[in-house]
């Protein structure tokens, strides 16, 4: 890909990542239903954030959706005037627990966007890289977590222990990262084929 894609994939990366952070996602009852109780949208209790960070990956490949997660995390701790992170922004940012799933947003988008252009755009290998991509957030949030905790002497992560921060920070919202994880392997599928890339 040219340098003037991946810069506007980084662009549209960034503007996608800050759109999600505050669009909580839903999923509606399944089509067999909406005869009877009609269409009803269910909270998953997570954003689109993870989301926009695994689409730029697939759809722009791993340079812009790294650059784009770089300017996302500098733009929130060095621009506090433009409060893009979920709970403002700011360099105090570094003491949020989860502050290591954001470091992780830049690794995960360029792990996304090397497996979505090394194999053919099938819904099966877009939907690998896209579970690779998660992973990697998980393990650098995880391990942000694991250092915070070290640092403060095992006195926990803010005000939860190091346990109940895992579990609230990885482990139940997990599977509902994964049903965005479908969303943006079948959007990015057919945006590939559209595109013809």
């Amino acid at each position: 890909m040219s340098a003037p894609n991946e810069l506007l994939w980084a662009l549209i990366g960034l503007l996608l990542t800050i759109g999600g952070t505050f669009l909580e996602a839903f999923v509606t009852n399944p089509p067999w239903d909406w005869s009877e109780h009609g269409i009803q949208t269910l909270s998953l209790g997570v954003t689109y954030q993870i989301g926009a960070v695994l689409l730029t990956g697939c759809l722009g490949g791993k340079n812009a959706g790294a650059l784009s997660q770089i300017a996302y995390v500098c733009l929130g701790l060095f621009f506090p005037v433009f409060p893009v992170f979920t709970q403002g922004g700011g360099i105090g940012y570094l003491k949020e627990p989860t502050f290591g799933y954001l470091i992780g947003f830049i690794a995960g988008a360029w792990v996304c966007g090397f497996f979505a252009f090394r194999m053919p755009p099938r819904l099966e290998s877009l939907a690998f890289s896209c579970l690779c991509g998660l992973l990697t957030i998980h393990i650098y949030g995880l391990a942000y977590l694991m250092i915070s905790n070290f640092a403060f002497n095992g006195a926990g992560v803010g005000d939860l222990t190091l346990i109940q921060a895992i579990m609230k920070y990885s482990i139940s919202a997990l599977p509902r990262q994964l049903v965005i994880v479908c969303a943006v392997t079948v959007l990015a599928f057919f945006l590939r084929q559209l595109m013809f890339y």
